[in-house]
């Protein structure tokens, strides 16, 4: 507000801009430098920084792409030590321990509110000690890298190493947080972890620990220099580990791959274990149901058939061939959990889910009505005709696509990529595009109606694309005239009827 003199104070104190010359050298006031400075901390200019380090450490190597002593890293952080958190970009580099393991800091965050920093530590193979067999494949590989990448959460999740400071207000601590990809129930290929015959290589994340903005320099050595060796020492050494599991995990994983290309060679779409767990915690949980109550799954004789694997040995199971195949039965019998087991079946799942060794071809794809989803350019005429006033469906496009349009969209673009088999479920179909009844028929004549409903369609999908179909049907029987296997789930038992 203004003054008598005419200047001017902001805040209660008189900190700040006085106005007139106060801001300049010859003025009265400090100006909100000053006052930043002096109340979380002025910190020192890069030179003064750059010369501290060099007093306590001599450089061992120069140039920007040099790997330098773990202890450069060290006296770095404690020459920033409650400076302004954009001295921590002075960390990015690569470092290494003395016994070979090497840090490399990629990229730092900008403050303590932003993305956690991304970092590398590379182990090499001579310490690490994994042996070759165990990623001599790249199925094997693949398994391995999921192996580590979950051993490392688990340490870091049990240790609470992953909780961040809670956050008390803009002047509070922030970060200090360890976080890797969290592997699912599926085995992907990921770039969490790299092994190799030279190194092992894990990425995570680390947010520097701060004090409001102000750099907390020692209790980031104590993170990097303290408990990433205990995470490195616990999840990406060989000796670490129990051997007969991460074996067996491996082999597991190996096998599944076996098994799916098994089917494929014997004209199978899909095929599940004897005993397979295919029950879920709840619709929002991945993790197998762990009640007495689960029943696990049983194969029908008329359906059975056994696989010679490379490491498991011999596995019997329900053999689903190519073609149309319909999974009927009343509600809440095992319906929809039989084919959403079938859905994730194009993944390898670890040991101990239910779910492994219940394997589909790898480019079957579940189809579902998706109201409101974007099209642009796709010929769905096979299955919507010219629509009213004439506009045509060849290279259809809409911002806004109905469930039976959005259906049609589906499957076309899914044909495109390739996709040799079709998972749908009566529940999330849209219905005018499964079936078109008598009744309605005779009500709306064809001229009228440019929906050609899929069972008009699903034998030429097959015949003509060799593109198979498997439905869960409870209400559409009409399917049953052009279905070549019809799978009957009485509370959760499978029947060929």
């Amino acid at each position: 507000m203004p003054r008598p003199d005419g200047t001017y104070s902001y805040g209660r104190s008189g900190r700040g801009y006085h106005g007139g010359a106060a801001g300049g050298a010859g003025g009265h006031g400090r100006g909100r430098g000053a006052y930043y400075k002096e109340k979380y901390g002025g910190g020192r200019s890069r030179e003064q920084r750059n010369d501290s380090v060099s007093n306590l450490v001599e450089p061992t190597t120069t140039g920007p792409e040099s790997i330098r002593n773990i202890s450069d890293l060290v006296a770095t952080l404690h020459s920033i030590d409650r400076s302004g958190y954009g001295a921590y970009k002075e960390i990015k580099g690569a470092y290494s321990f003395p016994n070979g393991v090497e840090l490399r800091i990629d990229n730092v965050q900008s403050d303590p509110y932003a993305p956690p920093s991304k970092m590398r530590v590379r182990v090499p193979q001579q310490l690490a000690g994994f042996p070759d067999t165990l990623y001599s494949s790249r199925i094997r590989r693949i398994a391995l890298e999921h192996y580590i990448t979950r051993a490392f959460w688990n340490f870091v999740h049990s240790e609470q190493l992953d909780v961040a400071h809670k956050n008390t207000g803009w002047s509070g601590s922030k970060g200090a947080d360890f976080n890797i990809d969290k592997p699912g129930q599926q085995v992907l290929e990921r770039s969490s972890v790299d092994i190799s015959r030279e190194y092992v290589e894990a990425k995570f994340t680390l947010g520097l620990p701060a004090q409001g903005r102000n750099i907390l320099g020692r209790q980031a050595v104590a993170l990097l220099m303290e408990q990433l060796p205990r995470i490195v020492n616990t999840s990406m050494m060989f000796q670490a580990f129990n051997v007969q599991d991460v074996t067996n995990f491996v082999n597991c994983i190996e096998d599944q791959e076996a098994l799916r290309r098994a089917i494929k060679e014997a004209g199978l779409i899909a095929f599940i274990r004897n005993g397979a767990i295919l029950p879920r915690q709840s619709g929002a949980s991945d993790l197998p149901m762990q009640t007495t109550k689960t029943i696990p799954f049983q194969t029908p004789q008329t359906l059975s058939k056994t696989f010679k694997l490379p490491n498991r040995g011999t596995i019997t199971g329900m053999a689903i061939p190519a073609g149309i195949t319909l999974i009927a039965g009343g509600g809440f019998h095992g319906k929809s959990t039989l084919l959403d087991a079938l859905q994730l079946g194009v993944y390898n799942h670890v040991p101990g889910d239910g779910r492994e060794f219940v394997v589909a071809d790898q480019s079957l794809m579940k189809i579902r009505a998706e109201d409101g989803r974007s099209v642009k350019g796709v010929d769905i005429s096979p299955f919507i005709g010219v629509l009213p006033f004439g506009q045509g469906t060849e290279r259809f496009s809409t911002a806004d696509a109905s469930g039976s349009t959005s259906m049609a969209a589906n499957i076309q673009e899914a044909l495109e990529t390739g996709c040799t088999g079709f998972l749908f479920d009566e529940d999330t179909c849209a219905t005018n595009f499964l079936i078109r009844d008598l009744r309605m028929q005779m009500l709306i004549s064809k001229e009228n109606e440019p929906i050609t409903p899929l069972i008009s369609k699903i034998r030429s999908l097959y015949t003509e694309q060799n593109c198979s179909s498997i439905l869960v049907v409870g209400g559409s029987g009409s399917y049953l005239d052009v279905a070549d296997l019809v799978i009957s789930m009485e509370s959760y038992v499978p029947n060929k009827s």
